[in-house]
């Protein structure tokens, strides 16, 4: 139980330090941002845990998939909060990412790739 708590601290700790220094420096913030520690530390989590190593690399192999559909969204967000405020903005966000993991779920599909 202690592990599991001490997963807990240091993941959220650095969500808090991503935030905390997004306050502080906008550049700074995108760019520890963009960095993919939630990533690492999963890759981290489950070596420790000693998962095999084909998970572990299954998880790394999956992620790089799933973070080109994510990438539209951060050029639709900063339009949208200007035109419509922070919640719709993020709504739309949201529904943009999920409309392009479908397509590329379509589009991997043909390839014998399922993400979904």
């Amino acid at each position: 139980m202690s592990w599991i708590v001490t997963k807990y601290f240091i993941t959220a700790g650095m969500v808090v330090l991503i935030s905390e220094l997004a306050k502080r420096s906008d550049k700074l913030g995108a760019m520890v941002a963009a960095l993919p520690l939630v990533t690492i530390l999963t890759l981290l989590w489950l070596y420790v845990e000693n998962q095999p190593t084909s998970k572990i690399a299954n998880h790394a192999w999956l992620t790089f998939w799933y973070v080109l559909p994510t990438l539209p969204m951060f050029l639709v967000f900063p339009w949208l909060i200007q035109r419509a405020g922070f919640w719709p903005a993020l709504l739309g966000g949201i529904l943009i990412t999920a409309g392009c993991i479908g397509l590329l779920d379509l589009i991997l599909r043909k390839t014998g790739m399922h993400l979904l």
